[in-house]
């Protein structure tokens, strides 16, 4: 039988959709129901009218974040804090947002699926089902993204064992931290003159001058 929206009902058949616009919750709701969402529905304007209730037995949260910007402070620590508050009911974002930069905050803060708006609504109904079975949702476009950022990430890791020998990578770990030479070769067991011929073979390979060149253009070049 087909779950509804009711205003009264909590419990593990309850999925519960934060929008702080009335209209758009609403309609988001009955659109749910009408493309086959099997459970009943509690509409909340904030997540925090949503803790202030008494209980909390609800089968998942769906938050609409519209076109905010997922990466908004205030908002990636309140579903962070709802997430760690909560851990066994799965949080769902809902977002006209597509950018991975988003997608990537919001699974870093703990939501089990990050749905994009563009997407139809029959398959939102399973991303939901889906996330609320245990499992994680991400769009096939984001995937795609993802792909290709950690192809782009191997390659550059290539690129860079390609360029710095094993040991230069250690004394350029070191610089970063901004270790003075004699440290440098205190901790790689090195005389310090083996020091300063890595921190110059490298400086020469980067094309730098001084130390702070080679970590801008180690940051330019391959993060």
């Amino acid at each position: 039988m087909k779950k509804s929206l009711t205003a009264e009902t909590h419990n593990a058949n309850t999925l519960a959709i934060i929008d702080d616009r009335a209209l758009d919750r609403e309609c988001l709701a009955q659109s749910l129901i009408a493309h086959g969402l099997d459970l009943d529905i509690r509409l909340f304007a904030s997540i925090s009218d949503w803790i202030k209730l008494p209980e909390h037995d609800f089968a998942g949260i769906l938050i609409n974040t519209g076109h905010r910007e997922f990466s908004e402070k205030k908002m990636v620590d309140e579903i962070r804090q709802l997430v760690d508050q909560f851990p066994n009911i799965p949080v769902v974002i809902l977002s006209e947002n597509h950018d991975l930069r988003q997608v990537l905050v919001a699974l870093e803060a703990g939501v089990k699926g990050y749905i994009p708006s563009a997407i139809g609504l029959s398959v939102c109904v399973e991303a939901i089902g889906l996330a609320l079975a245990g499992g994680v949702f991400i769009s096939a476009e984001s995937l795609t993204d993802l792909h290709k950022l950690v192809a782009s990430a191997e390659h550059k890791e290539r690129q860079r064992a390609e360029l710095f020998t094993p040991r230069e990578e250690d004394v350029i770990d070191a610089l970063s931290r901004g270790k003075p030479n004699k440290i440098i070769a205190y901790e790689l067991n090195l005389r310090e003159s083996t020091v300063k011929v890595h921190v110059r073979n490298i400086m020469k390979k980067l094309n730098a001058s001084n130390r702070t060149e080679v970590m801008f253009k180690l940051g330019d070049l391959f993060n």
